[in-house]
């Protein structure tokens, strides 16, 4: 929306950086679970949080990789409030010890960042056989963000100071099926198309998020809830897909953004004073964007909202 080097309402544009956007913010006292953090915009979100004073649960499916990012954090960042958990989205007894783990730590939790993904996979199922993509980006997010409301609204009454969920979505979800969330078809391979699917997944981050605004606003609580599109950034998403991803790794960098920018929108919504307040919003290049008009659909919204409970439930 806001291309390159042109600034948007918020002062900031394309080439922002996850620090430049929260520059002079202090984080100190606040708690964050930032999901996907071992690699990409993730592990950048968990260091420029840290930097800023945030004490940082990374949420990792892969341990190992969760503890090189958090060294390599700390190497910078010495007095950094840092720790590792381990998280597979896919399947729904991880996330449910993951939440359980959580809770036996007695840590508030004022930012919940839903930033773990896949991208244009082959048709795979989850461990509970949910269609791969959808059981990733959307499903394992919903409920983990589910579980943990009760710690977020505790948070927010107890500290005064407003909660925040962030769902990385991305311009994908202008992609998913045409008929919407294909909700009876998420499962058959029949028919499958791998970036309709990435696409059915990325809307629902919005109307998740969406729908998530519209409860905490009839309930009068202190938390808000928005959407995003990090840009095209040079990452490992791409890795089903050799050859594009070689042609993203070896010219990208010319046109798409490194993670230090892709990490940019995600630290602004969860950190800035400008988006307090705000919630049920979309944001691209650090700066209030338009969606889809499915990702407007207050009904749909609703219907995946139902969906998605029959399916951790």
């Amino acid at each position: 929306m806001w291309p390159f080097g042109r600034k948007g309402p918020s002062g900031f544009s394309w080439y922002s950086t996850a620090e430049e956007v929260t520059e002079g913010i202090d984080g100190a006292g606040l708690t964050a679970i930032v999901t996907g953090a071992s690699s990409g915009i993730g592990a950048e979100t968990a260091r420029v949080l840290a930097l800023r004073g945030v004490h940082v649960i990374m949420a990792v499916r892969n341990l190992s990789s969760g503890a090189s990012a958090k060294e390599a954090i700390l190497k910078e960042v010495p007095n950094a409030k840092i720790d590792v958990m381990e998280l597979d989205l896919t399947s729904m007894a991880s996330v449910r010890k993951f939440a359980s783990d959580f809770k036996s730590r007695d840590l508030p939790l004022n930012i919940l960042i839903n930033n773990a993904g896949v991208m244009a996979t082959p048709f795979l199922l989850s461990h509970d056989g949910i269609e791969l993509q959808f059981a990733t980006n959307h499903v394992g997010h919903f409920l983990l963000t589910d579980l943990l409301l009760e710690n977020m609204k505790n948070t927010s009454r107890e500290s005064k100071i407003e909660g925040r969920i962030v769902n990385v979505s991305s311009e994908g979800h202008k992609f998913a099926y045409k008929e919407g969330v294909r909700f009876d078809k998420i499962n058959e391979e029949s028919g499958y198309n791998s970036i309709g699917a990435y696409g059915q997944s990325k809307l629902s981050n919005i109307l998740h998020a969406n729908e998530l605004s519209r409860r905490f606003k009839e309930e009068g609580l202190q938390i808000t809830a928005n959407s995003l599109h990090p840009g095209s950034v040079i990452t490992n998403l791409l890795r089903y897909h050799g050859f594009i991803d070689f042609l993203s790794r070896t010219f990208g960098k010319l046109i798409l953004k490194n993670a230090q920018q892709g990490a940019a929108t995600t630290c602004y919504v969860a950190l800035h004073p400008q988006v307090k307040g705000v919630a049920g919003k979309y944001f691209s290049d650090s700066n209030i964007a338009e969606t889809s008009a499915k990702a407007k659909d207050a009904d749909l919204a609703k219907k995946l909202w139902d969906f998605s409970i029959k399916l951790v439930t």
